[in-house]
């Protein structure tokens, strides 16, 4: 085992948000801090970056698209650590407003990563959550105009307190097919990908969290979902008003506390985001 018995993993954080999180996490977090990136090659020119800020990452490969690559990491982590104490899913991908690739394409590529990428990570790594863990999930305030846009059958079953994790993935699927026919606004879906991709990972992270408090309770393990806000990054452009810095905020503020604060839950509150102590989706 490492000398450090805790640590935390940020996926997809080679670059952006994901590297202001790591970096964040390395000057506070009482642990090793693990940087992953599917290219190894950039992971480590990454590592190198932080080392020179005086700061000490460690890196592991992991390609959420890849089961073997999401098993050897499980693995590592069993090994060197024995579970995981912070799991921080950023991995994702968007193509850009002016992108000439097919709506069915882009559909089938961004919900392989964001959603079922998300999902197969989940799968492996929550069963090593410690008690007292935290896991952030990344999505996007774009779901919930997203959701609006949906037809009203749509938004019941996304918003169903419910809704089991059989059928997310059925919808999700059933998205990506519809748009492989051209159908996908006629069965009332918002004719956004990117948006969809975020529905996902909001409900999957609300079915995650129901079934950590059921199957484990008593561990209080914490599992979120939150909006970085609109990051300037590769992914979406320079003309964002936040920097990476800014991104990092709130999953970084996730990764350490029991629960949301007061002063949030009153923002939320006054967005309209929550409503009677729930998610306003």
């Amino acid at each position: 085992m490492s000398s450090s018995s805790r640590v935390a993993v940020v996926t997809g954080s080679n670059k952006g948000i994901g590297l202001a999180v790591v970096r964040d996490l390395c000057k506070k977090f009482p642990g090793d801090v693990i940087l992953t990136a599917r290219n190894p090659t950039l992971g480590q020119e990454a590592v190198k970056k932080l080392k020179e800020e005086g700061l000490n990452p460690v890196f592991h490969q992991l390609d959420i698209n890849d089961l073997q690559s999401i098993q050897t990491l499980r693995e590592f982590l069993k090994e060197r650590y024995g579970g995981l104490d912070v799991l921080v899913n950023n991995a994702g991908i968007a193509f850009k407003v002016a992108d000439t690739t097919p709506f069915p394409i882009q559909a089938e590529v961004t919900l392989k990563t964001n959603f079922f990428g998300t999902r197969a990570v989940s799968a492996e790594l929550l069963p090593l959550i410690k008690p007292q863990g935290r896991v952030v999930n990344v999505s996007s305030m774009v779901s919930l105009p997203s959701l609006k846009n949906g037809s009203p059958e749509l938004q019941q079953k996304f918003r169903s307190d419910t809704i089991t994790e059989e059928e997310l993935v059925g919808l999700m699927n059933k998205f990506v097919e519809d748009a492989k026919k051209g159908v996908h606004e006629k069965e009332g879906w918002p004719n956004t990908v990117y948006g969809v991709s975020k529905i996902g990972v909001t409900v999957l992270s609300r079915i995650h969290a129901r079934q950590l408090n059921e199957q484990r309770k008593g561990d209080n393990i914490l599992l979120n979902a939150c909006c970085p806000g609109w990051v300037r990054t590769d992914m979406v452009g320079p003309k964002a008003p936040k920097s990476v810095e800014e991104g990092a905020e709130t999953p970084v503020y996730l990764a350490f506390n029991l629960q949301v604060s007061q002063n949030l839950m009153a923002s939320l509150y006054q967005r309209k985001w929550l409503k009677n102590g729930k998610l306003n989706l």
